[in-house]
């Protein structure tokens, strides 16, 4: 039987909801996600490395764990919160209750909660911090109001550089892992890349002694500020004037080695619904997002000129630059799961990569 358990804000507000999933305390950034498909993508996105992810949509775990959807080979969030999980999955290729993986991976779970409330909190007040705790004699409001989501990336990227090779290679690109999603690998090997997927540590020389078509910048967690090493070696790398394109961090770090800023926003945008608005055409794309930091718009160098814009809030979405081949997006092409609207910057890419030649 499901013992209670409560989420504690750092602004003093609880919220009361029983256990799913690991049982242990745990103190972590409290964000929402608006996605009304795809938990097990969202489960497994390293993005939310650090972070206590409350679904919006009410029903999650219906359609069971499905380790082929995964984005990464396990979840790095901190805990689960939901409305209702489902106890009896039904779904063809369902190999798993949503429960016993969560257990099997340590990641703590709460359901029964208000999340709609929960959400309003978040949106009105701002992402905050929180714990979850089973006893609220245990309550640590100290240990929440020094929290910070610190050596993300390290903690998320791969250890070693490795290899994967398509039946028939066309463009040999270097993946800089800061975090990747698995979609990003997919799409690359799917249109004929050799994809060398290199750790976050990984310098200049390095990723240029790999002889690439094309370097893709991938999605990370955490302050995109706090990568100094990376934004060294990423500046160094854009001399070689290389076909690049960062997607989420990636394009955060991108625009910071070029003199740009970054900032946190106040709630963030994560779910498979964020419209990007394309400023040359004026076309709206639906996208699948997940960050809390934006490039600053009015930051940016005179060789970079803003593409995409947030059509709620006019944030950065999208830059492209004029003094070497390279363009990146805030928002996640590769999508899965999630609208396919802007898969054709991979095609572009590929374009780019061509055009290199």
């Amino acid at each position: 039987m499901a013992q209670n358990a409560y989420l504690v804000l750092e602004n003093g507000q609880i919220f009361k909801g029983k256990t799913f999933g690991a049982v242990k305390p745990v103190v972590g950034e409290t964000v929402f996600t608006t996605g009304m498909t795809g938990y097990l993508e969202t489960l497994t996105d390293p993005s939310y490395y650090g972070q206590m992810v409350v679904q919006t949509f009410p029903l999650i775990g219906n359609y069971g764990v499905i380790p082929s959807d995964f984005e990464s080979k396990r979840p790095s969030l901190t805990a689960y919160i939901v409305r209702d999980w489902c106890q009896v999955p039904s779904n063809f290729r369902s190999e798993g209750q949503l429960d016993a993986f969560l257990k099997a991976c340590g990641i703590p779970g709460l359901y029964g909660i208000d999340t709609r409330e929960l959400t309003k909190v978040i949106r009105e007040h701002g992402v905050m911090n929180g714990e979850i705790v089973y006893d609220l004699g245990q309550c640590n409001s100290q240990a929440v109001q020094d929290y910070r989501v610190t050596h993300a990336v390290a903690s998320v990227s791969c250890q070693q550089a490795e290899t994967f090779t398509p039946a028939h290679p066309q463009h040999r690109v270097v993946l800089w892992d800061f975090g990747a999603k698995e979609n990003i690998q997919r799409e690359l090997i799917k249109r004929g890349c050799e994809v060398i997927r290199m750790p976050y540590d990984a310098t200049a020389e390095n990723i240029l002694a790999a002889k690439p078509d094309g370097i893709m910048l991938s999605n990370g967690p955490g302050d995109p500020m706090e990568n100094t090493g990376i934004i060294t070696q990423l500046k160094k790398l854009c001399g070689a004037k290389l076909p690049t394109f960062g997607i989420c961090l990636g394009h955060q770090l991108l625009a910071l080695s070029q003199g740009a800023k970054t900032h946190k926003l106040h709630y963030g945008h994560r779910g498979a619904n964020q419209p990007a608005k394309n400023l040359q055409t004026g076309r709206v794309y639906i996208t699948s997002q997940n960050h809390g930091y934006a490039v600053e718009n009015d930051s940016l160098p005179p060789n970079a000129a803003l593409s995409y814009v947030n059509a709620n809030d006019g944030t950065c979405e999208g830059i492209s630059y004029t003094d070497m081949p390279a363009f990146s997006v805030q928002f996640h092409p590769e999508a899965s799961a999630g609208p396919l609207d802007t898969g054709f910057l991979f095609d572009e890419f590929m374009k780019m990569m061509e055009g290199g030649r």
